[in-house]
């Protein structure tokens, strides 16, 4: 008997060490965050870190200060289109710029700009003159949105092309996750952050945190190297746009996933712009209350973006179909309640299915258009916060008439629809991966 379990020994060993092999080998091929290896990347990510939280801090302050201002959705409607005419209008010659020139330097003066853009509201509301006591004043706001949306047309492609330059073919779409991952990481905690500093300290304090944010992001932005020898371009930009567009009609795959991309933006975004009723109308929870929801939305945004960037790239075109199916499901429902815990886990889920929309079709088109149009291609793409803005316009309008939950739970419950049509339907945008 002892010489029996003597002889089990060595085999128990090994059994033991192998299996310790096997899972340490598992997890060396774990590669949820493998772009962060690259110092081009990294830097690349830290710009974007101060570039996110002021996106998402602005968000929700200039949709709130208005509304406090005035009470009007029709007046959120018109400061979201104030922002998406300019977007819609530019972002064409913004993708076009950004296959122009290097797309560090459109990163660099772009974030400037916006900087002293968020710092002029901060000056108007430390002299008193953006105030309640000024009528009319709130014109400041419509003029800040006009000149963020066109910041922005430039800004976006080039933030997005950049990304093939500077990862390898084989990690887009973890670069694409992993910076999909930064961004609602800040969407998690930055409109928390601003509620309750609004409490707190009043709205120019928010505003110039956002300034020292952009600036923030300009300096790391700095450090990107520069990745790509430009060809010449003999042609205008307006030829480079008109023949960007024919690059995409001809292209069908690209053409379907812009087509659903843009559909679940439309349906879906228009939401966080009409938040500040939903806030202190509905759910009567206040500024603090509206940072929360917006906040938790972003968990679930950051379990999508870990789960996503650990993935390969298959599967992505269920996926992205997928993402509009849970947004659709869950903003219906949120439109509708009036709990606050229940709108909070609804959130959680409307985080996860932005997430997917976000990661899944970025990543999709960067992975199937020619380098030589990425950025016209992606200034397409990145005209979501235009058209968000542009459907929020209409969801306002809506709103008066009909009310903010039926504005908002209808759009929701035609793309939750559209969503299974387009599953069953469209094997081509079904089957990518």
């Amino acid at each position: 008997m002892p010489n029996q379990k003597q002889a089990k020994t060595p085999r128990d060993v090994s059994s033991v060490g192998g299996s310790r092999s096997r899972v340490a080998s598992s997890l060396s091929k774990v590669r949820t965050f493998d772009s962060l290896r690259n110092s081009a990347y990294r830097f690349y990510f830290l710009g974007n870190m101060g570039q996110w939280a002021s996106q998402n801090m602005q968000m929700m302050t200039r949709s709130l200060l208005i509304y406090r201002l005035t009470g009007s959705a029709v007046l959120l409607g018109l400061m979201a289109l104030a922002s998406a005419v300019p977007t819609l209008a530019l972002s064409l010659f913004g993708g076009a710029i950004a296959d122009r020139v290097q797309k560090k330097r459109v990163l660099q003066v772009s974030q400037a700009v916006a900087a002293v853009n968020a710092l002029s509201v901060a000056v108007a509301l430390t002299t008193g003159y953006l105030s309640s006591e000024n009528p009319g004043s709130w014109w400041i706001l419509i003029v800040n949105s006009v000149l963020q949306g066109t910041i922005f047309a430039f800004l976006m492609p080039a933030r997005q092309a950049i990304i093939p330059e500077i990862v390898n073919r084989e990690q887009v779409m973890n670069a694409v996750a992993l910076n999909t991952l930064g961004m609602n990481t800040l969407r998690m905690f930055a409109p928390a952050v601003a509620g309750f500093l609004i409490d707190a300290l009043g709205f120019q304090a928010i505003f110039y945190t956002i300034t020292g944010l952009y600036f923030m992001a300009m300096i790391f932005t700095s450090f990107i190297p520069i990745t790509r020898v430009l060809p010449v371009h003999a042609s205008s930009a307006l030829s480079d746009v008109s023949e960007g567009l024919k690059y995409i009609w001809c292209k069908t795959t690209i053409l379907f996933i812009l087509g659903f991309v843009m559909t679940v933006i439309i349906l879906s975004m228009p939401y966080q712009m009409m938040m500040p009723i939903f806030a202190d109308d509905i759910l009567k929870v206040g500024a603090t209350g509206m940072g929360l929801l917006l906040s938790v939305s972003g968990v679930g945004a950051v379990v999508g973006s870990l789960t996503l960037a650990s993935l390969p790239n298959k599967k992505r075109g269920v996926m992205l179909l997928g993402s509009g199916l849970s947004l659709g499901m869950a903003l219906a429902v949120f439109a509708f309640s009036r709990s606050m815990s229940l709108s909070m886990g609804l959130m959680v889920l409307v985080g996860l299915g932005t997430s997917g929309r976000v990661t899944t079709g970025t990543s999709l088109l960067q992975s199937y258009t020619d380098a030589e149009y990425l950025g016209r291609v992606m200034s397409i793409n990145m005209m979501d916060m235009g058209l968000s803005q542009l459907a929020t316009c209409v969801t306002g309008l809506l709103a008066e008439s009909m009310g903010v939950q039926w504005a908002i739970g209808g759009f929701a419950m035609i793309l939750f629809l559209l969503s299974i049509l387009a599953l069953v339907f469209v094997p081509k945008l079904r089957k990518l991966d």
